[in-house]
């Protein structure tokens, strides 16, 4: 019996350190990834593509051997928008996971709090879907990159339309009240020419909103010749559809400073029509101009998943790729090390060419300005998603704060004119 008994005991004991031993092999033939976006809230179309982007890189990837031979592992979480929430997913993919790099989310509040968590623990961090100009100026972090454009560059290159259109009309500012609509906001009356606010009025709505009656109503006192929507997701839906009804768009220009092709399909073929905006990319670019890698990325996706990619899509899957580049030209997954290997290092993948600035970690790139299409163009489509017109574009280098707009900014805020330094230097 007692044989019996110190049989069963090794036998018991073998099969743990069996499966420990293939858990731990499993575990040094892996990375791990977190991917923290909004799977719920306001910005939830937004973070699906994001989602669903991110594990079409990940397989594409994986199938081709991994990043320094080790399979990625992605972890994701929902943010649901809350700046608080994403920072503790954060914290817990770092501390219990043992992630390498965390990346995603669709709002610069978001992006703003796992900045600084990422910066304390040491990950790399990489914003996907945020447009603040904080997010890389005066919160810049050593440990944060932003693959997207920003309201900088945004409003440059609306400017450039607005100047030739509507130099000298009034404007109105409906404004969603956090970091990413003020500093929209700012920029674009910077670039407009109307800082003045006893003319070119506004409003601030509550983040999130759902019924902005109110806002356009005092939009329609006014009488603007161009009313500005500082709104994303389906905030952006929810007030566009509502300025239709209003009949409000018979009588002025309307703009949405950061547009995208989820955001208009929720606005509706209609209520978009003659809607200008700007984005970083969407699916006609690669077409239009003839990138291969873009086009190939687009015809993948909708294979999967019977749609076209949006610009939250386009960014987190060259966020992946331009991860595991860094990381196999550094040669380790150590932070420091790929951070020097990105930082000033030029890039392309589904557009044309792009950069890690070295100073403020911002992808400088082409902003593009689009009008939406007439609803019977839209609606010919496969899927009904042709929304979008290039009537414009702008080089990066042009659009982008220079770096002594950027010191500037940060002495302003009582930041230093540098970044954090790493280990060694």
């Amino acid at each position: 019996m007692q044989h019996g008994r110190s049989l069963f005991n090794r036998i018991v004991i073998g099969l743990f350190l069996l499966f420990s031993s293939t858990t731990a092999m499993a575990s040094q033939d892996t990375i791990k990834i977190a991917l923290n976006y909004p799977e719920t809230g306001p910005y939830r179309k937004e973070g699906k593509d994001q989602w669903k982007a991110a594990y079409l890189a990940k397989n594409e990837i994986n199938a081709a051997g991994g990043i320094l031979n080790k399979q990625i592992e992605l972890i994701t979480y929902d943010t649901k928008s809350s700046a608080p929430l994403a920072a503790n997913n954060a914290a817990q993919a770092i501390d219990v996971e043992g992630v390498k790099m965390v990346f995603g989310g669709s709002s610069s509040a978001v992006a703003v709090a796992v900045s600084k968590v990422c910066q304390k623990k040491g990950t790399i961090f990489f914003g996907t879907l945020t447009y603040s100009t904080t997010v890389t100026g005066t919160e810049g972090r050593r440990h944060t990159f932003r693959e997207c454009y920003d309201s900088w560059m945004a409003a440059k290159a609306m400017s450039s339309y607005l100047n030739k259109n509507f130099s000298g009309k009034k404007f109105f500012y409906i404004t969603a009240d956090y970091t990413w609509g003020w500093t929209t906001e700012a920029s674009l009356r910077k670039f407009s020419g109307t800082e003045d606010e006893s003319v070119h009025k506004g409003v601030l709505t509550p983040f999130p909103s759902n019924d902005f009656t109110a806002a356009l109503k005092k939009a329609q006192q006014e009488r603007p010749d161009v009313l500005v929507l500082v709104l994303f997701g389906q905030e952006m839906a929810n007030a566009v559809r509502s300025a239709h009804k209003m009949g409000m768009k018979d009588r002025m220009q309307i703009l949405v400073p950061n547009l995208t092709i989820g955001m208009a399909e929720r606005g509706g073929p209609r209520a978009m029509e003659g809607v200008v905006g700007t984005l970083p990319w969407c699916w006609q670019i690669p077409y239009k101009y003839n990138y291969p890698r873009g086009i190939e990325f687009v015809e993948d996706f909708q294979k999967e998943h019977q749609r076209y990619p949006s610009t939250s899509a386009a960014s987190a899957y060259t966020i992946m790729y331009e991860y595991k580049a860094a990381v196999e030209r550094a040669g380790s997954f150590d932070s420091a090390r790929v951070i020097r290997a990105l930082e000033d290092h030029p890039y392309q993948l589904l557009k044309d060419k792009q950069v890690w600035r070295d100073f403020d970690h911002q992808s400088v790139q082409t902003v593009y300005v689009v009008r939406c299409k007439p609803r019977d163009e839209v609606i010919k489509n496969k899927y009904n998603l042709d929304y979008f017109d290039i009537i414009d574009s702008l080089p990066g280098n042009l659009a982008v704060i220079t770096r002594r707009e950027w010191n500037d900014a940060r002495k302003a805020a009582g930041k230093p004119t540098h970044l954090e330094r790493l280990p060694g230097e």
